[in-house]
């Protein structure tokens, strides 16, 4: 546990940050906590933040704080306000989580991890796992500021102003790093695209990809999760900003407002890129299937055309195998060339007429195997599947369809 004390210098608008209490109270304080100081002793943790802070916090909302599976919420109560947000666990993160994970959840970061938020006019009280690289970056960034002189603390970037103003900049530091989560999302989807529309060995990973497919759904649901959460905050600022904006602070409320929007424009761009990976994952399984689909159908052609040719063969062996003693040729000694003969005739006549109705060697295996003809030197993907001629040429005829009505 640390605390930061944030003073404003007489006839500055400016604040300035202490580890200690100065000579002249504290415009309001920062008090940075980890999750292990409180399930070490919780009542002893409270009695702390009271000495600290001089408020009480409910008990039910510290059995909320110590759950590690508790939802996005947020609550308020006459003297505070609680906001439990969950953080993905980006790759640069080191947090240990008790419960084991999927190793592919692991590799790409798809766990998370909450932070509890406790807001008043003059507090501010984070709760965090050890290894949040966000919030302990930023910790970072205020022990350096602590380090330096008054005048020089607000240079290049001023400080918080407010507990509310404070809080809303950890939570944008929080969302940023989701965005570094493009990169590896990008990868295992064309790692499921590759597996999926390439390569002549069976796919056997089904397993793995339904607990991936649910891995996007768990993102798509946390992102709404974080959205009503902020969106409950944003209808308290509106309702008890000046309960909460602190006793000096210059930041208007149409400021904080939004600060707030632009998280939740923040989650709604993770959760667009979300549910649009999962849909190129999805459109890859159709053409998955739809490319086994028309191998059976080749498949079954293929062995319909040779029954096809040997169906008269079959028949001329079966007749001329007919046991009387007066069969036509019987005892011709050319009888047996004639009939090879004749056979051979057929099986070229059938083949030559299968090709010219196109049934013989102008069909392709497969969907994947067309998709090679045209691109042997790339890797199968959905970014250049949509330059594919026919879809385009689609494409432009729905365009144009569209613009008609």
């Amino acid at each position: 546990m640390q605390a930061y004390y944030f003073y404003q210098q007489p006839n500055d608008a400016n604040f300035y940050v202490q580890k200690q209490i100065g000579t002249q109270p504290a415009e309001f304080i920062w008090v940075d906590c980890r999750r292990e100081d409180v399930i070490a002793d919780a009542e002893a943790w409270q009695q702390k933040i009271f000495t600290l802070t001089g408020l009480s916090i409910n008990e039910f909302h510290v059995r909320d704080i110590l759950n590690l599976e508790h939802p996005c919420v947020f609550d308020t109560l006459e003297d505070y306000d609680l906001l439990i947000f969950r953080k993905l666990i980006t790759p640069n993160d080191d947090i240990s989580l008790s419960e084991p994970s999927e190793q592919h959840e692991r590799l790409f970061g798809l766990e998370t991890s909450p932070i509890g938020l406790i807001i008043t006019s003059q507090v501010l009280i984070t709760i965090r796992e050890t290894g949040n690289r966000a919030l302990e970056n930023y910790v970072q960034r205020v022990e350096t500021i602590v380090t330096r002189k008054i005048e020089e603390q607000n240079n290049p970037r001023k400080l918080a102003s407010s507990p509310l103003d404070l809080a809303l900049r950890l939570l944008n530091s929080v969302i940023d790093d989701y965005l570094d989560l493009r990169v590896p999302l990008t990868k295992r989807v064309e790692y499921w695209q590759q597996a999926l529309l390439q390569g002549n060995q069976r796919f056997k990973k089904w397993h793995q990809l339904l607990h991936e497919n649910m891995a996007f759904q768990q993102i798509e649901n946390l992102c709404e999760e974080q959205i009503e959460a902020l969106q409950e905050f944003r209808d308290d600022v509106i309702e008890n900003y000046q309960h909460i904006k602190g006793r000096k602070s210059a930041e208007k409320q149409d400021i904080m407002l939004v600060r707030i929007n632009d998280l939740c424009n923040h989650i709604e761009r993770i959760q667009s890129h979300t549910i649009r990976f999962r849909n190129s994952i999805q459109a890859a399984m159709d053409l998955h299937f739809s490319a086994i689909s028309n191998q059976t159908n080749e498949n079954m052609r293929i062995l319909a055309i040779i029954t096809a040719v040997f169906a008269p063969l079959t028949l001329l062996t079966g007749i001329y195998g007919m046991n009387f003693e007066s069969i036509p040729g019987l005892k011709s000694p050319n009888g047996f060339w004639i009939m090879l003969l004749l056979m051979a005739f057929t099986t070229i006549l059938l083949i030559y007429y299968f090709y010219r109705q196109h049934l013989v060697g102008r069909g392709e295996k497969s969907v994947i195997d067309l998709l090679a003809q045209q691109h042997r030197d790339q890797r199968v993907n959905m970014f250049w599947f949509l330059d594919y001629e026919p879809i385009k040429q689609t494409m432009k005829e729905v365009s144009k369809l569209t613009r008609f009505k």
